[in-house]
């Protein structure tokens, strides 16, 4: 029975892609080359459809055999639970690959699915740490559930980056579970993760390099929210720890990948869905690694960590070496692979929290000038808050230009005690100060150790001036105006030099 399911998928995968291939070149759903990916030439994306087939129509037609429909009927309730929101998870990843989604769109719907197979009765309740403790992880385990499944799946999509990386991932990965599923006499869960491992291993005839089609979102996020919910399943049906750690250490490079991914746009201040070029497989590319070179690699950290895993399931006792061993490997992977860079994450972790106190310094001090703005009511009192801003923001110099009722020109200017820096290490800009007269603004901000410090400051400034322009309306509009010379129209900012 579970030699027919894998061959039925595998045979169902090598049907159908070439099928999805031609159905991606007639309705356009091609991956055409870009400043992200690595092929020179448009491959379809929807190959995942080619995957959800493989592995539905098995596993629906297996039910016909009198064994396997009984070992479904205690679970049949969860299994339609966990059918139904797999399709939805497919069918969003789907209008993604078509269409177009935001990235929040699509971690809802993974959220909300997960919560569903959580209330179903696939979840992480409790976990059997060995034979004397069990842990009980009350109202924590839907955090679990939800962290666990929605990782999976991203992690699974985020290494999808690299000709038959992610399937080949995945499929190492369902074998592991499979095993696991055998081992432990659960036939639904080796079932379903045999029937993905033919799809996958199908799959990646047309998949691995050079690649005729890619699985897409529609298939990434359906393959990693399956296998997900299988390792979830398999824990729901044993208990053991071993479960959850098994496939962990399986998926050991897309889950550091993602981790590292999420920190290094965290440190960096960049949304957590900014894509990059930084991933392990394109830090594997930069050393000179070519496409099939790179996942082999990967692949072989992956089998490393399934070994471990496979060892771990055997002989507990050693377990938590094996978990210690795993880890350490996959870090030193990345490490070796310029992926993971301790130094820089100490520099940009500086650099973050500087950039942080930094700011909350200046909001603090743009709050008490505009204290001095407000209780400003003519040119006078305004340039004395504008001489006080000079100094608290730590500027440079102020310059104040317009021109008088006589069309001549007229100039206040206040400068720092001391000059601090030379001109080379000064960003000059002109602020346009009226709407309506010639008065503008010319400020000078010692470049310091960031040119963005030097940008908050001109933004501040340029707030205060903002909110206090009423104050200097009694400067009156010149008769005739000057002839047009080199310097800056006075109503109009120049840009910055350096």
């Amino acid at each position: 029975m579970y030699l027919l399911v894998f061959a039925a998928s595998l045979a169902l995968a090598l049907v159908t892609t070439p099928m999805v291939i031609w159905l991606a070149t007639g309705v356009n759903a091609m991956d055409r080359p870009g400043v992200r990916t690595v092929h020179s030439r448009p491959i379809a994306r929807i190959g995942g459809i080619a995957i959800y087939l493989s592995v539905v129509i098995p596993i629906v037609a297996i039910q016909s055999i009198e064994q396997a429909r009984q070992a479904f009927l205690p679970m049949s309730r969860q299994l339609v639970v966990l059918a139904a929101t797999a399709t939805i998870v497919f069918a969003i990843g789907l209008i993604d690959d078509l269409r177009g989604l935001p990235a929040r769109v699509k971690l809802t719907i993974e959220s909300i699915s997960a919560l569903v197979l959580y209330a179903s009765g696939i979840s992480i309740s409790s976990i059997e740490v060995n034979e004397r403790f069990t842990l009980n992880l009350g109202l924590s385990g839907v955090f679990l559930t939800w962290l666990w499944i929605v990782g999976i799946t991203n992690a699974v999509n985020l290494s999808d980056g690299l000709d038959g990386l992610a399937a080949g991932i995945s499929a190492i990965t369902c074998a592991v579970i499979s095993i696991f599923s055998l081992y432990h006499e659960n036939v639904v869960m080796a079932i379903l993760t045999l029937s993905m491992l033919g799809g996958l291993c199908g799959f990646l005839a047309f998949n691995f390099h050079p690649a005729r089609v890619f699985m897409g979102d529609c298939g990434s996020l359906f393959v990693g929210f399956s296998i997900a919910a299988a390792s979830v399943a398999c824990l729901t049906k044993s208990s053991t720890i071993v479960a959850l750690t098994l496939p962990m250490l399986a998926m050991g490079v897309p889950i550091f990948d993602t981790l590292f991914s999420i920190l290094r746009r965290f440190l960096e201040r960049r949304s957590i869905f900014a894509p990059d070029k930084d991933h392990l497989h394109h830090r594997l590319l930069a050393m000179g690694l070519n496409q099939e070179k790179a996942v082999l690699a990967i692949y072989g950290a992956t089998l490393v960590g399934t070994g471990l895993g496979l060892m771990m399931m055997v002989w507990r006792d050693v377990m938590a070496l094996c978990i210690f061993c795993c880890i350490a490997v996959l870090i030193l992977f990345f490490r070796l692979a310029g992926a993971v860079r301790f130094n820089q994450v100490l520099d940009r972790l500086r650099h973050k929290y500087a950039h942080a106190s930094q700011k909350r310094h200046m909001q603090r001090v743009f709050e008490e000038l505009q204290l001095h703005f407000r209780h400003a009511t003519g040119l006078e009192q305004w340039w004395q808050a504008v001489c006080q801003a000079g100094r608290s923001l730590g500027l440079e110099s102020i310059d104040l230009i317009w021109f008088d009722g006589q069309g001549k020109r007229q100039q206040k200017s206040w400068h720092k005690g001391s000059r601090s820096c030379d001109g080379g290490h000064l960003v000059t800009m002109y602020l346009p100060i009226s709407k309506d007269q010639p008065i503008h603004c010319r400020i000078a901000i010692p470049a310091g150790p960031s040119l963005e410090w030097a940008g908050q400051k001109v933004a501040f400034f340029g707030r205060l001036v903002d909110e206090s322009r009423p104050a200097i309306t009694s400067v009156q509009v010149p008769v005739k105006r000057p002839k047009a010379s080199k310097r800056p129209s006075p109503g109009l900012a120049r840009p910055a030099k350096i």
